[in-house]
């Protein structure tokens, strides 16, 4: 539970700014804590997903992946904020980083 205070304020910004998915892989620390490793993965899958949708804005389908990232977005903050490890709806179960 410590763990998981100490690197919930991380999370939170995490999902607000998912380019800086790589932050607690810049300590010992935050490499070791499952939390902050399994939020940096699903950030950097919300990034990937952000930039899908600004590949696509030409066409439609570009407005409706943002849609969907803000929504996981979302999520992705009320998880960081209540300390669960939910993965995000859809691309939560890919693994990017190793945690």
């Amino acid at each position: 539970m410590d763990d998981i205070n100490k690197h919930k304020p991380f999370a939170i910004v995490g999902y607000i700014l998912p380019f800086l998915f790589f932050i607690p892989m810049l300590s010992d620390e935050g490499k070791k804590s499952q939390f902050a490793m399994f939020h940096a993965n699903q950030q950097l899958l919300l990034l990937i997903t952000w930039v899908a949708g600004l590949f696509f804005t030409i066409v439609f389908v570009g407005f409706l992946i943002h849609i969907f990232a803000l929504v996981l977005t979302i999520i992705g903050i009320v998880n960081a904020a209540n300390g669960s490890m939910k993965p995000l709806p859809i691309i939560g179960g890919i693994k990017l980083l190793h945690i």
